[in-house]
């Protein structure tokens, strides 16, 4: 009976990671199914130019988006925002040598990374915030250990300014060192869409947050496959 019962509780498990509830998210229009939207986060404001809402000139909206920049991967090749055209990317800040909260993130975004082996839309970027000490061949070690899937999963190092810049003008969160091995970093993953904005904001070592970003992600996508009138398989 114990057996029967451990195995019930796998089961369930795997169904809230798997299957999760993102039913939440359909909302019934007019006999319809429709995608609750995510959020769009950041500054922003009204363009010059209108769109059409029964009628009526509706001013555009300017969103906040990412600047480009130039990182290293773990494979010491160069990356820049260009690698992420027509892609959704989730993004997390850490050190390899950092407290454990930076390997409890990681290896939730390694359970994400292996969900969506197979969905070439969905990619995922971990960047040092200690590229002094994270070079490109510590950053391999580390990624390797992880067993990340091939091009799926970017760990990226540069130098502090870029980084520290990206993080606080790009992303919107903290990142800066405050000691000789002191560092101030968010431990926030960051849902970004195909038009370079940002969409949820999660934190990364809770299970009920990943389980979101899990469900948004698959929101996210929906919505992208819909505008892009890409097909669903």
């Amino acid at each position: 009976m114990k057996k029967a019962s451990l195995s019930k509780k796998i089961v369930i498990l795997v169904l809230v990671l798997l299957v999760p509830g993102f039913l939440y998210y359909l909302l019934t229009v007019e006999g319809k199914n429709r995608y609750k939207p995510l959020s769009i986060f950041g500054p922003k404001q009204l363009a010059k130019t209108y769109h059409q809402v029964k009628g009526k000139n509706i001013p555009d909206t300017i969103y906040h988006t990412l600047s480009d920049f130039n990182l290293t991967d773990q494979n010491g090749k160069p990356v820049s925002l260009k690698a992420f055209d027509n892609k959704i990317f989730v993004v997390d800040f850490f050190y390899t040598h950092g407290p454990d909260i930076c390997t409890i993130i990681n290896r939730n975004i390694s359970l994400l990374d292996s969900n969506y082996a197979k969905n070439k839309m969905i990619h995922f970027v971990s960047i040092t915030v200690d590229p002094a000490r994270d070079s490109v061949s510590v950053l391999k070690k580390y990624a390797d250990g992880l067993k990340p899937k091939p091009v799926k999963w970017a760990f990226l190092t540069g130098d502090t300014s870029t980084i520290y810049n990206l993080a606080r003008k790009g992303f919107l969160v903290n990142a800066l060192q405050t000691g000789t091995n002191d560092f101030v970093y968010s431990d926030k993953l960051i849902l970004i869409d195909e038009d370079k904005r940002i969409r949820g904001y999660y934190t990364g070592a809770s299970t009920e947050e990943l389980n979101r970003l899990n469900d948004e992600i698959k929101v996210l996508v929906s919505e992208e496959l819909r505008k892009n009138d890409k097909p669903l398989y």
